[in-house]
């Protein structure tokens, strides 16, 4: 019987999905004309200015159109540095605290109207300019905090005198912390050691290279308007619907190399053995359809109208049983990968909030009720289908500071703990409903945020729930993702969860989340406690080794001890291919993967 449904419901799928509209529609000609990609994302883009989005979709966009000076191989685990536009790895210092970069010569931007008809080309100063952009106090940005807390010599106070004399930032004028050396090469000094401050320069949310001219010529209108030296540019744009990206004829040639895959990692063999001697990019064009909900998503890539979608959950059993490819699915040549261990999946507390804030015994035990009184495990059953790993701590498997064998309070349900936890600190009144008050005798009630979508509105049924059974009064507000970032920047959100999609393979990142200077910025929870910043500003300077883990894992401990952020889960994401593609694979922390991913004749 279970069969015969899976049967019917792909048979169906592909059936409607031919029959709805599509964001997309690409003729077969066309297919055979050029190579397109047709794949998807499950939430609107902000934007494509670095600086000012934080989005999985914008930042994928933007990663495919602008280039840091480093990247990771393709290939390589455990992952490996290796130069994007730099003409090599990076001259460090001793001390980690003195850094030059050199440029190829060579790299040029996509054309432009900004540059009035002359190519243009990649120089030292761009990356200057655009790391200077990060502090201009006009721009609007959550990132600004991955320089501030390197302490890069100067611009902290470039950026200061701007704030005070109310005047535009200057960017001509010269700090001691970030220059250009010549027209190729550009240096960075810190105030303090960083070891892993390279890493940075692999990530193109914050180390990408913009024209000045470009960003002086668009103003406010940036966003709309990327212009970089990567392998695409973008070539038409229905917001919230449809984005296209086109081959940049100004790229560079270049050609795969890898120091190879591991040895028994079958995709990534099978992934390097197609990429050999070959010129990327592959593809002509990729298509990027935003489509919100599940279904569609699952319509649309079961009838033929998408090459690459990451499975919805929902449908993980009946495209997946038992963990395996169906029947049907790999008849029609479709491949599925399945990856893991850099994503975190959590919710936050605003600890400035009154009702779920604060350090008193009494508000931290009502945030651990909270957990407690949560079911992770059935999130991940139910909501998830299955497709994710249990999480005791903010730091997921492939990110150094994970401790595998941790248990905590975050990987358990305990609701009659729950219960006893909130009687013995003061929460016993309740109120003619039956729901708990404050210890004074307010109101108490919790308010989550989320999207307006399916899976959304299952993890509200399951808190509802789970809130109810130990008497917590819990309500709802949805926005869309955009609407919800601003509002968590600027305090408005009691509860919200979402998953980070990690950068970089260090545990700095993550626990810079709790970090109190960070609020406001990636320290959602706005979380402030001297003794985690003293253990995380200690860890920093260190190298990795015993004693900055058994720093990481006591500052781990504290935001599990203070509950700022609620680990729920480690996902598990589900790529499917169609027969046409090739190349494909889910570098744990690169977003520029479609410059390997090729289109053949199935």
């Amino acid at each position: 019987m279970r069969a015969a449904r899976r049967r019917s419901f792909l048979t169906q799928s592909a059936a409607l999905a031919g029959a709805c509209w599509l964001h997309s529609p690409v003729l077969a000609a066309d297919r055979v004309r050029k190579k397109i990609l047709r794949t998807e994302f499950n939430s609107a883009e902000v934007g494509f200015d670095l600086p000012q989005v934080s989005d999985q979709t914008s930042v994928t966009m933007a990663s495919n159109i602008f280039e840091p000076p480093l990247t990771y191989d393709y290939l390589a685990r455990p992952v490996v540095l290796k130069p994007l536009t730099a003409a090599g790895l990076p001259e460090v210092s001793a001390d980690h605290k003195h850094f030059i970069f050199t440029i190829r010569p060579g790299i040029f931007f996509s054309d432009d109207p900004a540059f009035k008809g002359k190519r243009r080309e990649l120089v030292a100063e761009d990356y200057v300019f655009s790391i200077k952009r990060f502090y201009d106090p006009r721009i609007k940005t959550e990132h600004l905090y991955q320089f501030e807390t390197a302490k890069v010599l100067g611009l902290s106070e470039l950026r200061n005198e701007a704030l005070k004399s109310k005047k535009a930032f200057n960017y001509d004028q010269p700090v001691a912390g970030l220059r250009a050396l010549d027209r190729y090469r550009f240096e960075v000094r810190l105030a303090e050691p960083d070891p892993r401050f390279v890493h940075l320069f692999a990530s193109a949310n914050f180390a990408s290279a913009v024209a000045r001219e470009v960003v002086e010529a668009y103003g406010d209108d940036i966003g709309a308007h990327p212009v970089g030296t990567g392998p695409f540019r973008l070539k038409s744009w229905r917001r919230s619907s449809l984005i296209v990206l086109e081959r940049n004829p100004n790229f560079r040639e270049q050609m795969f190399e890898s120091v190879g895959a591991p040895a028994g990692q079958a995709q990534a063999e099978q992934v390097g053995r197609y990429l050999a001697g070959k010129k990327l990019p592959l593809l002509d064009e990729v298509h990027i359809s935003i489509i919100t909900e599940s279904q569609p998503r699952w319509l649309a890539f079961a009838g033929g109208d998408l090459d690459l979608v990451e499975m919805p959950v929902a449908v993980a059993r009946l495209a997946m049983p038992n963990g395996r490819l169906a029947p049907n699915l790999k008849k029609q040549g479709v491949q599925a990968y399945a990856s893991h261990g850099a994503d975190i999946a959590f919710s936050y507390f605003n600890l400035e909030d009154p009702q779920v804030g604060g350090y008193t015994p009494e508000k931290v035990a009502l945030r651990r009720a909270i957990v407690l009184a949560y079911d992770n495990a059935e999130e991940t059953r139910l909501v998830l289908q299955g497709q994710a790993l249990p999480a005791q701590s903010m730091l997921p498997p492939l990110i150094y500071g994970h401790e595998p064998d941790l248990r905590s309070e975050a990987g358990m349900t305990e609701p009659v703990r729950a219960q006893a936890l909130l009687d013995l600190y003061g929460y016993d009144k309740r109120d003619a409903e039956g729901y708990r008050l404050h210890p004074d005798g307010s109101p108490l009630t919790l308010r989550r945020a989320g999207r307006e979508t399916t899976r959304e509105r299952q993890l509200h049924e399951l808190w509802k729930k789970r809130m109810d059974a130990v008497g917590l009064r819990m309500e709802f507000e949805t926005a869309t993702f955009g609407e919800l970032i601003k509002k968590a920047l600027a305090g408005q959100l009691m509860i919200w969860g979402y998953t980070w999609d990690l950068g970089s393979p260090d545990g700095d990142f993550l626990l810079g989340m709790g970090y109190g200077p960070n609020a406001g910025q990636s320290n959602d929870a706005r979380f402030q406690l001297p003794a985690f910043d003293r253990l995380y500003e200690r860890q920093r300077l260190l190298p990795d080794g015993p004693e900055r883990l058994a720093l990481m894992h006591q500052a781990t401990r504290l935001m599990l001890a203070y509950l700022p952020y609620h680990p729920h889960n480690y996902p598990v994401r589900v790529d499917m291919c169609s027969a046409a593609v090739r190349g494909f694979l889910r570098h744990p922390f690169t977003r520029d993967r479609w410059r390997f991913v090729d289109i053949v004749d199935s």
